[in-house]
């Protein structure tokens, strides 16, 4: 007797453990669930915490709410009806306050990204891509980001899913039009070579214009000096200068004059010698 009653307490005490374990659900950070009794989804999300559920005939779908990351390709025509093609990396997460109507009307996250975010992203960057040119999808990316930004975020802000960020991993253009951009920087640079050489030119024969003036304006002082009085002194000092750097001895008296200069005379060179 007192071993089947030791039986039925074990019995209902693991009946009463097993009922109260099927009667609660713990969420953890980061995770929101969806209560779903006999299959079907009750109002009200199950935020982070403890929740009692009805045992056994219910169960909890959990959902990550944290910010995803999904890198998603895309294609699309320019203004100008040149082909890109780019692929987006998108941070994304779930309104935790809908995650209801999410589970409702998109099932699970891998659906959530395969059925609603991909598509979505296409569309935007079509949006995005048909507003500039390709030339300008280059020197203009960051508009080209603005522009596919706000056409996805809207987009996506219909099915409860909230863009946090984008970000271009690549960009791509058609073979003929990379080519064209090739051959066009290339063309610019050898233009900018051209000009740099001919203002070099031009600075190089503008030095030798002021050079030449500069030695003009020189020998135009000199003129003047020599016409003036005791420019014969500056002649006779140059002279003696340029006996001495040659090695010559210099006389003590040189005559001054000659033909059509006057009448000569003597002049004593000990005094220009000090």
């Amino acid at each position: 007797m007192k071993n089947l009653f030791s039986s039925i307490v074990a019995i209902v005490a693991f009946l009463t453990f097993l009922l109260i374990f099927n009667s609660v659900v713990i969420i953890n950070p980061g995770e929101v669930g969806v209560l779903q009794v006999l299959g079907k989804a009750q109002d009200g999300p199950l935020l982070e915490g403890l929740h009692w559920k009805p045992p056994f005939i219910s169960t909890v779908n959990l959902y990550d709410v944290t910010v995803q990351k999904f890198e998603v390709p895309a294609e699309s025509a320019t203004k100008d009806l040149q082909d890109i093609s780019a692929s987006f990396a998108i941070n994304f997460r779930l309104d935790p306050l809908e995650i209801v109507q999410v589970r409702r009307t998109q099932g699970s996250l891998s659906n959530i990204v395969t059925k609603i975010i991909a598509p979505q992203t296409q569309e935007a960057f079509k949006i995005a891509a048909a507003r500039r040119t390709a030339e300008e999808a280059i020197t203009k990316r960051d508009e080209l980001k603005n522009d596919f930004d706000a056409a996805l975020g809207q987009r996506l802000a219909k099915y409860s899913i909230i863009v946090m960020d984008t970000s271009v991993v690549n960009l791509e253009f058609s073979h003929e039009f990379s080519k064209a951009v090739e051959d066009k920087q290339i063309a610019e640079q050898r233009a900018q070579r051209a000009v740099y050489i001919a203002q070099e030119a031009s600075q190089e024969a503008q030095a030798e214009i002021n050079r030449a003036q500069g030695k003009a304006e020189a020998q135009r002082l000199l003129a003047e000096t020599l016409k003036s009085a005791g420019g014969q002194l500056v002649l006779q000092k140059e002279a003696i200068q340029a006996w001495r750097e040659g090695g010559a001895k210099v006389p003590n008296v040189l005559v001054m004059g000659g033909e059509g200069s006057g009448v000569p005379f003597l002049l004593n060179l000990n005094d220009l010698k000090k």
